[in-house]
């Protein structure tokens, strides 16, 4: 018996969480990066959430090949989903996996290998190399999280934005921490941000491996290309943080940022932001994103 506990510690189960919306062209790609895995210790979930597109179809016939569990529901939005999936997961480990994202072979391997004898770890994330819509690698200009350093944040790291924050294709997240925050919260629709922070204020760290363990597919329907939503849901999810003494600095440097960012793209939205940013808190962003506002 001992030496079966031992293996089993050794291998502990991992469950991959794969929630499938309209990703007809991209999951086949993402669920058998999952299933070509060279660990073998792996509980795969795929649920379906309303898709109207061919990713019922697909899903099914990689099922009948593969079998793994599948489930379809009317959309319910991802949070919702993952923590109906982690409610049913037999994993220590749990791996909630984008359906337009690819593993690398040996992804699951080392974050588990990494985590072993780590009870402080509440996530282990990694870097991503960056491909389009048709899977071509992207250029320098795209990969900017591929070469970055092994870094281990806590949760001024993440909130004051102090080191680069974890990648949401490669994060590994220990079933004891999502326990103890209450898994996602299902009101805040940017899930992976707000269960970093959580998880990371419950006072575990995030270790985040120097090495390219997924491939993040930039594609029309990111969902960091709606700038709306992403401004409303990072900012919903600070409010969660608010009792934090440098909260309304955190919100304000937030959106300087986005005025930036979206001042050639939203002029709209970037005006909103901007009507919300009292002179005091302007910095250089701020600045430059008012040039941009003007001049495009």
């Amino acid at each position: 018996m001992s030496a079966q506990r031992h293996d089993v510690s050794d291998t502990p189960l991992v469950t991959v969480i794969i929630a499938s919306y309209n990703h007809a062209r991209y999951i086949e790609k993402s669920v058998n990066s999952v299933i070509n895995q060279t660990y073998s210790n792996i509980e795969l979930l795929v649920i379906d959430d309303g898709s109207t597109d061919e990713s019922p179809a697909i899903l099914k016939q990689l099922q009948e090949k593969h079998g793994f569990d599948l489930r379809f529901q009317a959309n319910k939005g991802l949070a919702a989903t993952l923590n109906d999936a982690i409610e049913r997961a037999r994993g220590e480990l749990i791996v909630p996996f984008g359906s337009d994202d690819i593993m690398v072979a040996h992804r699951i391997a080392t974050q588990v290998e990494y985590m072993k004898g780590k009870p402080e770890v509440g996530i282990c994330s990694a870097n991503i190399e960056t491909i389009d819509q048709d899977g071509r690698v992207m250029g320098p200009r795209e990969q900017r999280k591929r070469n970055l350093p092994f870094r281990r944040l806590d949760f001024d790291d993440l909130f004051l934005d102090r080191k680069p924050g974890p990648m949401a294709a490669t994060l590994m997240l220990r079933r004891e921490a999502l326990d103890k925050v209450g898994g996602f919260n299902a009101n805040i629709r940017l899930e992976d941000v707000y269960i970093e922070l959580a998880i990371a204020r419950a006072g575990y760290f995030i270790d985040v491996l120097g090495e390219v363990l997924a491939q993040y597919r930039d594609h029309p329907t990111n969902t960091f290309k709606n700038g709306r939503f992403m401004v409303d849901n990072v900012l919903k999810t600070y409010e969660v943080f608010r009792d934090h003494p440098q909260y309304e600095k955190v919100c304000m440097n937030f959106r300087n940022s986005m005025v930036l960012k979206y001042a050639n793209r939203d002029k709209t939205l970037t005006r909103e932001i901007l009507a919300e940013i009292p002179v005091k808190y302007w910095n250089k962003k701020t600045l430059r994103g008012i040039w941009r506002l003007i001049s495009s």
